[in-house]
């Protein structure tokens, strides 16, 4: 009968190429039993379960226990706890039951950034996470079309309760104002309405909690970075040179509040020409990863100009859930999966944030 210290040893050989440990020593590897037959079983505990090699994972977890000698079976069970945030930032001032907030933002509009947040917010649930979208878009609110949502949510206890749409827990300025209603609001009123949809909604025990920035630089940018402990912000841009500019200064907006880059996401980076087959780069290529490296924060990946992403948001449909097998939606999942490998990560830094008066 092989020793529990053998099962450990040999699973100690698997290492995790982001926190760049072994398992064994990260914690992963749980309720390990050993019978007097020779079955080992054990539980595998990711820190994500979007995460990128989890099959991969398994199968060397599999066949490591499988190769040591005396082992006649083995039991093993994958499972993923997201763990929480840690940033220095009090308990207070957390959103209760939010393990992680991610901001999704850009330096200008049109670049897709909503329709990324949608379906990275869709990715991670899919993935079995639990996921919550905050549509802090004040000015152009576009998550509940979407979504397909449209319904009023209802209040308990004072607070809103989020809608649901494809799994995900969902609320948005759209839904309080109305669908054809302009927010035309000075910078005060944006501040106090970006803290309300933080504080005000019970969003109950979320993974992680995905928040749609308005574009650029302004009060709703700051007021998330301040009023609750961001995991990260993610920023999509798109390949031309004048675009890219202006969403690194969205970045460098974030790095001085000492907000965690999660990194870049190069939008609408080609598209494949269904007469000839090939990829075609309308709007240059690269730039995005190339920018990346030079200010030293990850790039996530490329998505492509893809028809289906935009007929599944115009038709209220994240395209990673309606028509996965697309070339737009599988580009999306990879990001997802980047980005939560990010965040596990970045789950134990301490990165005290800079107040902006």
């Amino acid at each position: 009968m092989p020793s529990r210290e053998e099962v450990l040893g040999v699973l100690s050989a698997i290492k995790d190429p982001d926190l760049g440990r072994d398992v064994v020593s990260l914690g992963m590897i749980k309720d390990l039993a050993v019978s007097e037959a020779g079955r080992v079983s054990f539980t595998f505990e990711l820190t994500t379960p979007a995460c990128p090699v989890r099959d991969r994972f398994q199968a060397l977890a599999h066949q490591l226990v499988s190769d040591v000698p005396g082992v006649t079976a083995v039991d093993l069970k994958m499972t993923a706890n997201v763990r929480p945030a840690f940033n220095g930032r009090s308990h207070e001032a957390a959103i209760p039951g939010v393990k992680h907030v991610i901001a999704v933002g850009s330096g200008k509009g049109g670049v897709g950034k909503s329709t990324v947040a949608v379906n990275l917010a869709a990715s991670l649930q899919l993935s079995g996470a639990r996921v919550g979208l905050l549509d802090a878009d004040i000015y152009g609110p576009s998550v509940p079309g979407m979504l397909g949502v449209a319904d009023q949510p209802r209040v308990q206890e004072q607070k809103l309760v989020p809608l649901e749409a494809y799994g995900l827990k969902m609320s948005s300025i759209g839904l309080l104002a109305g669908a054809d209603k302009a927010m035309v609001w000075r910078c005060p009123l944006v501040a106090r309405a970006i803290e309300q949809m933080l504080g005000e909604v019970w969003w109950v025990e979320l993974d992680y909690l995905v928040v749609d920035l308005p574009p650029g630089t302004g009060d709703a940018s700051l007021t998330l970075a301040q009023a609750v402990p961001l995991t990260g912000v993610v920023i999509v841009c798109t390949p031309q040179e004048t675009a890219l500019r202006i969403a690194l200064k969205a970045l460098q907006m974030f790095r001085g509040l000492n907000v965690p880059p999660l990194g870049l996401i190069e939008n609408m980076s080609w598209f494949v020409c269904d007469g000839c087959g090939k990829q075609h780069f309308v709007f240059d290529h690269g730039r995005a990863e190339r920018a990346a490296q030079r200010l030293g924060v990850p790039y996530l990946g490329a998505v492509p100009i893809d028809g289906a992403v935009r007929e599944e948001a115009d038709g209220g449909a994240p395209v990673v859930i309606s028509r996965p097998e697309t070339a737009g939606a599988q580009a999306l999942r990879k990001v997802a999966s980047a980005i939560a490998a990010r965040i596990s990560v970045q789950s134990f830094r301490q990165l005290p944030v800079i107040n902006v008066r």
